[in-house]
């Protein structure tokens, strides 16, 4: 199983990176006004959270300024985490104040950082 997984570690990880940036992106598409469901006043916190999500899940499909856009998105779920769910619970227990998806988030984009966009990016072409 090592030396299958080995030989596609390459598609693996484009798939990491897809699947990652895909679900911050519906994180981010839910928090814009009058996109699907979303309710969120203009230029408020959660509006912009809307936008980083948004743009941050779009550059991550397609691998683009992969290492910058997962640096940005990364501070970004530290600051939800500590700002709105531990400050709102009062616990560091992401069982207990929410907060899974910041922290499953946070440790993806500490990957994405230490590999940039992979074999399959548009970082990856641009560079050549």
């Amino acid at each position: 199983m090592g030396k299958i997984l080995e030989k596609n570690s390459s598609t693996l990880y484009f798939l990491f990176r897809v699947l990652i940036g895909i679900g911050f992106l519906l994180h981010g598409i839910m928090k814009l006004p009058g996109i699907l469901e979303g309710t969120t006043p203009f230029f408020s916190l959660f509006w912009l959270a809307g936008i980083i999500e948004t743009l941050g899940g779009v550059f991550l499909i397609i691998g683009f300024v992969v290492r910058p856009t997962a640096f940005v998105t990364g501070m970004e779920m530290l600051f939800a985490y500590f700002y709105m769910h531990v400050a709102s619970k009062g616990t560091l227990n992401p069982l207990k104040n929410g907060g899974e998806a910041a922290m499953l988030f946070f440790a993806a984009f500490l990957v994405l950082m230490s590999q940039g966009a992979g074999k399959w990016g548009i970082d990856r072409k641009k560079s050549r």
